[in-house]
């Protein structure tokens, strides 16, 4: 009997290891995610008779549609940086058209002619919405982007642009200004503004005066609209650009890059943006 036993138990342990022995483990390991791989590409776009110069930065390995961001220039045009802060969306997983608003891919490199450049645009409000309308329609026309979820960013002339266009009431779900100006030609109204705004502003920003910071508060709370604006102590004008201080020296311009505020107010973005796209 105690042989039969042996022989039964030594069977069953013969048919395991046949069968692989032990159950299969489940592996708890996660895939490692994907590094997105961002390209960027000249594009070019018509508003009326004038060609404009745009840059579009997006992740070549996405395989849907995402969320399309535009990047308005400072005053110096479309230059390296607003191209720069296009591949840092992308590498989030938007697509980034950074934009221009002067026509030809004009910049400038001298304050004069940035604000000639700048003037020009936003004392003429139809003409500027024309172009960010134009950019606008192009952006959601790729073939790359969700065109029902839609933001923009602006620095310094541009982030007086992007909130212009809000208050306007364009279709955009989330708006971001960095030390942006806000005298602005439109302010908002009542039922105008469609998405949620970000104003990360300079606390020591000479160009941006307490009286301007109370009207647009007072303005944006009267229109109900869905805003947070965020004073960065010791930050004043240009504070994200790490080409401020040599700029500032060389043209005698308060103007300073704060790699604190900088990085704050990059994340509040973020923190926006996750909350609008779910990205």
């Amino acid at each position: 009997m105690r042989v039969f036993t042996t022989l039964f138990t030594l069977l069953i342990l013969l048919t395991l290891a046949a069968c692989g022995g032990e159950a299969p483990q489940e592996n708890t390991e996660a895939e490692a995610p994907v590094e997105p791989k961002v390209v960027g590409e000249k594009i070019t776009y018509q508003t009326d008779s004038t060609n404009m110069i745009g840059y579009l930065a997006y992740d070549e390995q996405a395989d849907e549609k995402k969320p399309g961001i535009l990047v308005v220039h400072e005053w110096w045009g479309h230059n390296d940086y607003a191209r720069q802060r296009a591949d840092m969306l992308a590498e989030l997983g938007y697509v980034a058209l950074a934009v221009d608003m002067y026509g030809d891919g004009q910049q400038a490199s001298h304050p004069n002619d940035a604000g000639k450049f700048a003037m020009s645009v936003m004392s003429n409000f139809d003409v500027a919405k024309a172009r960010f309308e134009a950019a606008l329609a192009t952006l959601k026309s790729n073939p790359h982007v969700d065109p029902d979820r839609i933001g923009a960013i602006g620095y310094c002339f541009g982030g007086g642009v992007v909130l212009s266009m809000a208050d306007a009431g364009l279709d955009l779900d989330a708006v971001a200004s960095f030390h942006g100006t806000l005298g602005l030609p439109v302010m908002p109204e009542p039922g105008k503004i469609k998405g949620k705004i970000l104003v990360a502003n300079g606390a020591d920003d000479p160009f941006v005066t307490a009286e301007q910071i109370a009207a647009y508060t007072a303005a944006m709370d009267s229109a109900g609209a869905d805003y947070k604006l965020v004073n960065y102590e010791g930050a004043v004008h240009a504070f994200t650009s790490p080409m401020a201080d040599s700029l500032g020296k060389q043209f005698g311009l308060p103007l300073a890059y704060n790699a604190e505020a900088d990085q704050k107010s990059w994340e509040e973005m973020k923190t926006l943006f996750a909350e609008v796209f779910g990205e």
